[in-house]
């Protein structure tokens, strides 16, 4: 696994260098919306904690943290007003699955069917 890198734009967002359109903020984690978004809600929750994927954080941090960031991600939804339409979450890890910034993070998804989660293979 790569080391963490303390410059990476989400740790740059955590010391306050780049700003964020904040939704959450609990003391394990910060949630805000994505500037690029890929559906009509698009929020971002990433650990307080330097992480650099979900692989690292489940093997590193503690109960309180682990539960702490399930708990924020679940509080986003709320505060987004998706959980009754629903909602997808997603992590990407590494290079394969495009993991983009070196930093733990969790996407939430809504505002619209997203429909199948992954492409059936082509016949």
């Amino acid at each position: 696994m790569a080391a963490y890198d303390e410059n990476n734009i989400f740790a740059k967002i955590l010391r306050g260098e780049i700003p964020c359109k904040k939704l959450l903020e609990t003391e394990q984690a910060l949630a805000f919306h994505d500037i690029a978004p890929q559906a009509p809600v698009h929020v971002l929750v990433i650990p307080k904690g330097a992480y650099v994927s979900s692989a690292d954080f489940f093997a590193r941090a503690g109960d309180a943290e682990i539960a702490g960031f399930c708990r924020a991600v679940a509080q986003a939804a709320e505060q987004l007003g998706v959980v009754e339409s629903g909602y997808r979450i997603l992590a990407n890890h590494g290079p394969d699955a495009h993991q983009e910034v070196p930093h733990f993070h969790v996407h939430l998804f809504a505002g619209r069917d997203l429909g199948r989660m992954i492409k059936p293979p082509e016949k």
